[in-house]
């Protein structure tokens, strides 16, 4: 019982005050947008004081460029530069019939494509548990991609194929994805944003 206890302790710690998550919330906590000013003056509005502080602090967002070759190599991993339980690269940009082979690199992950996450026409997925798959994309298009086992923890994937054909289609679904995530739901739009 003592054990389960700390095991169980340990495993809400890991998961929701993990390296940049938690970072990240430090950040939040102390980016606390406040504006000084003496008696008399003029501070303006919130709103004001909100664009204030977005003009100091703006985010930077990194565009992926198209990868070369025709084949690319995404790992299933439980930990990777981006976070835990992630596929790394999370986010591509590959030509129209390429070939994408996702590596079981870390044990209990698949792939799997999300229905209504996919171009028009363009063939689903689905990965058996611990084992490499290799799918090639012959529809123009951007296309959303999970781990069933864990989705809940937003571990998912996104690959641009040619032209983003669907964005406005994957941006409304998205809303609706992110609400199944219990952590890391900024990731959608992070990586969608990439593209």
């Amino acid at each position: 019982m003592k054990y389960s206890k700390l095991l169980l302790v340990t495993l809400c710690f890991f998961f929701l005050f993990n390296g940049k998550k938690y970072e990240q919330a430090v950040i939040d906590r102390l980016s606390v947008p406040v504006k000084v000013c003496l008696e008399g003056q003029d501070c303006g509005s919130a709103a004001q004081v909100s664009q204030s502080v977005a003009a100091v602090a703006p985010m930077e967002v990194k565009k992926v460029e198209l990868s070369e070759g025709s084949e690319h190599t995404v790992k299933m991993l439980n930990s990777g530069e981006g976070g835990q339980m992630i596929f790394e690269p999370a986010v591509l940009k590959v030509s129209v019939g390429d070939t994408i082979h996702f590596k079981a690199s870390d044990m209990s992950h698949n792939s799997a494509s999300i229905d209504g996450m996919l171009p028009d026409g363009a063939e689903s997925w689905s990965g058996q548990m611990n084992m490499d798959i290799s799918v090639t994309l012959d529809t123009e298009g951007v296309y959303v991609y999970q781990c069933d086992p864990h989705v809940m923890m937003a571990m998912i994937g996104v690959i641009q194929v040619g032209e983003a054909v669907n964005m406005s289609e994957i941006k409304t679904a998205s809303n609706s994805l992110k609400s199944s995530f219990v952590m890391n739901a900024e990731r959608i739009d992070t990586y969608l944003n990439q593209l």
